[in-house]
């Protein structure tokens, strides 16, 4: 039926730690924040076209599949774990990446 792929099934593709190698903690706090901003808006649009794909799919029969928001929201979850482990690495203390991964 050509469906979009749910929010919980889209996982983050790999981004190397090295993109942010040179980064203080200061500097991944903001980034991690703004990835987490980012994340939130690409989950809402992709939950919007799983939505949207269900009522196409029941009056037409197909869905409208995934489009950017999925490779971008796997893109994003990628960036985010990156910076999540290289805040670790530097003992950084980051109040956004304990309150996402205890939701997990």
């Amino acid at each position: 039926m050509n469906m979009p792929t749910p929010t919980n099934q889209i996982t983050g593709t790999y981004v190397s730690g090295l993109n942010y190698e040179e980064y203080d903690c200061q500097r991944l706090t903001v980034e991690s924040d703004a990835l987490a901003r980012r994340e939130a808006q690409l989950e809402a649009a992709q939950q919007q076209r799983v939505k949207t794909s269900q009522m196409q799919a029941f009056w037409w029969g197909f869905g409208q599949g995934d489009g950017m928001e999925a490779s971008e929201l796997s893109q994003v979850r990628g960036e985010k774990e990156a910076v999540n482990k290289a805040m670790a690495v530097k003992s950084c203390s980051n109040p956004t990446a304990a309150s996402t991964t205890a939701t997990e």
